[in-house]
């Protein structure tokens, strides 16, 4: 209820219909990727850590990533997001790569 009285309260303030909000919207480039593993936890290993670490020291600023297990299947889903698609898909392909090496 309080989200939907901000909005309100924003769409006022802006003087434009809500309609003319989605063309304010730009995405960004994104890559998923799902790494299977049959044990143990790879996201606790020093080395996939520290691939986090680099991949988030590469992005700057310019994205984000989520790296979280599935809850339902044995999966790390590795995503990445930032305004430069070749950084995007290399961090993703790198980050699949450490998992698999901590889980192999």
């Amino acid at each position: 209820m309080i989200a939907a009285l901000q909005v309100l309260a924003v769409m006022v303030k802006s003087g434009q219909p809500m309609s003319a909000w989605p063309s304010s919207f730009e995405p960004v480039p994104q890559k998923l990727e799902n790494v299977r593993f049959s044990g143990g936890k790879p996201l606790e290993q020093a080395e996939v850590k520290a691939a986090i670490a680099d991949a988030e020291a590469k992005l700057n600023g310019s994205g984000r990533l989520v790296i979280r297990p599935s809850g339902t299947e044995p999966l790390i889903r590795i995503m990445a997001e930032g305004d430069d698609e070749a950084l995007v898909a290399r961090l993703v392909k790198d980050l699949a790569g450490a998992v698999k090496k901590a889980a192999a």
